[in-house]
């Protein structure tokens, strides 16, 4: 039985970790030809090889998302190896700093919206007129639980993840007629390398205290939001754009 996104071409940013290696991994899985971007070279030449190791086909850029020239440069070399982009999980983040609002340091502030909005703006920069030469398309962004409500110490993060929220819905539907269907998820409290620098590493409690405020009552794995990445990618939400998936364990509907 083909997989959900056989012969397609999917690119994952931040592919390097976390959720966005193990969308990468799913979506080879579903039968996609991979590109991992990543900052990280380590990272992304790991994915790369356990993408190969389980029979699928990948190749590794290096790229900042935060850099126009780099971004321009990460799509060109995508087409180049694979010819068309179907898919794309911009999901390259970064946390920041913990601090009130009244005491960011705007060089952090800076370098969070950065990465985290601008850079999921100029992915979708580049990537759309590819998408639009080809006739279609999917974009899958990473916006976050943050991206839906509050939370105190991260206004950077905060601020990023709402305005990855509204940028989703913005250019959902500008392209909608164009056959290119963007959506985000946004991610709870998942067991990552970013929430285990963030929050995890402080206290020895600080696990059962998350998972306490889980309804569902454990924190998520990278895995768990991979597979809504993948079905948001597929022809089977050919219906759904401009969403803004949480897939938090029922922390939301609280």
């Amino acid at each position: 039985m083909p997989g959900r996104l056989q012969g397609k071409v999917a690119l994952v940013t931040g592919a390097g970790s976390g959720i966005g290696r193990a969308t990468a991994l799913a979506c080879v899985r579903e039968g996609a030809k991979v590109v991992v971007a990543d900052v990280a070279v380590a990272g992304g030449e790991e994915t790369v090889a356990q993408i190969k190791k389980a029979g699928g086909e990948a190749t590794f850029v290096h790229a900042d998302v935060a850099l126009a020239s780099a971004v321009e440069a990460l799509i060109a070399q995508a087409v180049a190896t694979y010819g068309r982009i179907d898919c794309a999980h911009n999901n390259a983040g970064i946390e920041g700093v913990m601090a009130m609002t009244a005491d960011y340091p705007e060089d952090d502030w800076d370098r969070v919206i950065s990465v985290n909005l601008k850079g999921v703006w100029l992915c979708m920069k580049y990537e759309l007129p590819q998408m639009l030469r080809q006739g279609g398309g999917a974009i899958v962004n990473t916006a976050s639980l943050a991206g839906l409500v509050g939370a105190k110490r991260m206004p950077a993060y905060v601020a990023s993840k709402h305005g990855v929220a509204g940028l989703t819905k913005s250019a959902a539907l500008e392209y909608a007629k164009a056959g290119i269907r963007i959506n985000a998820v946004c991610p709870g409290i998942i067991r990552t390398p970013m929430v285990q620098r963030a929050f995890l590493s402080r206290r020895a409690d600080i696990e059962s205290r998350l998972a306490r405020a889980e309804p569902i009552g454990r924190l998520g794995t990278p895995e768990e939001v991979a597979e809504a990445v993948v079905w948001l990618c597929s022809d089977a939400a050919s219906f759904v754009t401009g969403h803004t998936l949480a897939v938090d364990g029922g922390i939301y509907a609280q």
